[in-house]
């Protein structure tokens, strides 16, 4: 296979891992409706505790179910991009995004190999697809989507590939409020204007590896391995502040942290939540499985 394509599918995998900064880190707890969970306003009134306060935001935006979602990330020279769509997560991940790359290394080499830039990504709770673009399509007889398997991804990437899958299939704006939550040190920072919206802004310091711990469904060998990784990675830590309205949803997330590449920063902003979220897969007759794809040469990390 040629080394363009094989670009264009390490560009697709690095969609799918860009999908996880979504959310903070990955969780396993079930999700509680807002309705009947007992709302007291609790991130509305004054002198309430910011613990006490996110756990209602939790339930609140948990049980919204799908929202708009739009922002940016950047891990230091490998990638900047933006990303937008919507997502649902009523009973799992479901939704649909566009991933622009706007530089870096991945985007570079994306439009070196004739892409331009975009992906346009599908979630469902087995897989993820990646279009990626007509040119890619010419390669593989007409057929411009892959299809990732969580359970395949999990398989060929280690312990980084468990963590993807857990994020992948539990990926919701509550994350990162659960993140917060977990952190230990969360604080109320106060009011703050996003766009054009009164929010409470909430800030903590959050321990990667403990956390993910914590709220996935890894093994201890799995944790360990990824314990590992993230060790030779160079992260430890990440600052996660949230902005919430005064309905308890969250309407911003940014993230941040340094890596040994440099430093990563993620923003997503979050709206219109309930809104209806697609669902329609790609047609067999476009879509090429990235099994196959390897078979024919491609590694996970996109060499040929």
């Amino acid at each position: 296979m040629r080394t363009s394509t094989a670009r264009r599918m390490g560009t697709a995998l690095a969609a799918a891992a860009a999908l996880t900064s979504l959310a903070a880190c990955s969780g396993s707890e079930g999700s509680q409706g807002a309705a009947g969970s007992g709302k007291d306003q609790a991130g509305a009134v004054a002198g309430t505790s910011p613990v006490a306060a996110l756990k209602q935001v939790r339930r609140t935006t948990g049980g919204a179910q799908s929202a708009k979602v739009d922002g940016t990330m950047d891990i230091g020279g490998v990638m900047s991009m933006k990303q937008s769509g919507v997502i649902g997560w009523a009973d799992g991940l479901s939704g649909e995004m566009t991933i622009t790359y706007t530089g870096g290394t991945m985007g570079e080499a994306l439009k070196r190999s004739g892409g331009d830039g975009t992906v346009r990504a599908r979630y469902f709770q087995d897989a993820y697809y990646a279009n990626m673009g007509d040119g890619f399509a010419s390669t593989t007889g007409g057929k411009p989507w892959i299809r990732y398997s969580y359970q395949d991804m999990a398989a060929l990437g280690g312990a980084s590939g468990d963590v993807m899958k857990d994020q992948l299939q539990n990926s919701s704006p509550e994350q990162g409020v659960k993140a917060l939550l977990a952190s230990g040190d969360v604080k109320k920072v106060g009011q703050e204007d996003v766009r054009g919206v009164s929010a409470t802004r909430y800030s903590g310091t959050v321990d990667v590896a403990e956390l993910t711990a914590r709220n996935s469904d890894l093994d201890a060998g799995q944790l360990a391995a990824f314990k590992e990784q993230l060790a030779l990675a160079g992260v430890t830590t990440q600052t996660v502040d949230i902005w919430v309205d005064e309905r308890d949803l969250l309407v911003k997330k940014a993230e941040r942290g340094e890596m040994k590449t440099g430093a990563f920063t993620s923003t997503l902003f979050y709206s219109d939540y309930g809104t209806q979220v697609p669902r329609q897969k790609p047609p067999a007759s476009d879509t090429v499985d990235f099994k196959e794809l390897l078979k024919q040469g491609v590694t996970p990390g996109g060499a040929s």
